[in-house]
């Protein structure tokens, strides 16, 4: 049903205006605003110099805890160095191991003290807002759970790196056998290890793999040495030859370094028919185990040449006169090689050619003379 235009237009002109807002409603109206400023206005200062006095502590608090962090990292790297300087340095500090070692463990300590912080100041200024932190902290939560088991190979990854930097497990320099792979390690991080292989590969281990770390550069290493020698030597001149090669070897520059203890003599290691070993063990710095080895074997050839004694091992050789009889490998003569033969005959159901089907070989003509 439509509606007349003539009732709208009539109901607009019967609808009377709005009273205007008289001076006195008006004075009314800022005097309440008024009062409720003054009312809250203290509050709102205490407030608001809470949040401040917060932002103002957390930003100081922070800053020092990154300078002093800053200089201790610095005072370490720079200890290393000094003792890098004198005659053990080499061996016992490596100043790009400890370098990297304190700067990774100085991110580590800068990020959680700005985490804890900057959180905490966070927190402070809901708090001050009158601004309810269940809600919030129960939904932080949920994410946290939920991050977690999207990023769990992450997470294991970069805690497994702060723990194997904290316990200094391993650092640059070290040789190590991680499991996965092995080599020199050429940089430690948080998440990933990098080592250079023995053929110049660089392998990228992450740190939550690595189930097991055999570290080869600390402590000491042992060099060990077999000697292969034939059963009719002698015994007492093989020990008096191998003890002046190793007092030769230990008073060697620089083998005196790389040797952390005399060359020992262990004595017979095993004694075969054709062969005994005797085995040589010396303790040496750590990486150098190869090096002296190879050292020792060169010397203790040398030391066999001249004194007669002769190094067996490996395929023995096969002299000329000891070789076989050449017609000892053909084979008989056999019977079945002549076809008219009785043993190919009876071998052979088809008979040869030019023979009729049944008979049997030719018999031999008779000899005339057997009668006379």
């Amino acid at each position: 049903m439509e509606v007349p235009e003539v009732y709208w237009s009539t109901r607009l002109v019967a609808e009377p205006p709005a009273d205007p807002v008289t001076f006195d409603e008006a004075a009314e109206k800022a005097g309440n605003a008024a009062s409720w400023v003054e009312q809250n206005w203290s509050t709102w200062l205490s407030v608001g110099l809470r949040i401040l006095l917060i932002i103002v502590i957390a930003t100081v608090l922070r800053s020092v805890i990154r300078r002093t962090i800053t200089k201790l990292i610095a005072h370490m790297n720079n200890s290393a160095q000094a003792v890098e300087g004198t005659a053990l340095g080499g061996l016992l500090v490596n100043a790009e191991r400890r370098r990297q070692r304190s700067e990774a463990i100085g991110s580590v300590l800068r990020s959680v003290a700005s985490f804890l912080i900057l959180g905490t100041a966070a927190l402070m200024v809901l708090g001050a807002l009158n601004i309810n932190l269940a809600p919030l902290l129960a939904s932080a939560g949920v994410a946290g759970v939920a991050l977690g088991f999207g990023a769990r190979n992450l997470v294991t990854d970069f805690l497994s790196g702060v723990f194997m930097i904290l316990e200094d497990q391993y650092g640059v320099g070290d040789t190590i056998d991680a499991g996965v792979a092995s080599g020199e390690v050429i940089e430690v991080g948080l998440r990933v290890t990098k080592l250079r292989g023995d053929n110049g590969e660089i392998w990228y281990v992450r740190n939550g793999e690595v189930k097991r770390i055999g570290n080869l550069s600390q402590g000491w290493a042992t060099a060990g040495v077999d000697v292969q020698v034939r059963p009719s030597e002698d015994l007492e001149n093989i020990r008096a030859v191998l003890s002046e090669v190793a007092e030769d070897m230990a008073k060697a520059e620089p083998w005196n370094e790389r040797l952390w203890g005399p060359i020992e003599v262990l004595g017979l290691d095993s004694v075969l028919l054709d062969s005994m070993i005797v085995r040589l063990s010396a303790k040496t710095m750590p990486g150098k185990a190869l090096g002296v080895e190879r050292e020792l074997r060169w010397r203790v050839k040398h030391a066999f040449d001249a004194a007669g004694i002769r190094i067996v091992g490996g395929p023995v050789p096969v002299l000329e006169e000891e070789l076989a009889d050449p017609s000892a490998g053909v084979a008989a003569p056999s019977a079945m090689a002549n076809p008219l033969s009785p043993q190919a005959v009876a071998s052979n159901p088809i008979p040869p050619a030019g023979a009729s089907p049944g008979s049997g070989p030719t018999p031999p003509a008779p000899n005339p003379n057997l009668n006379k």
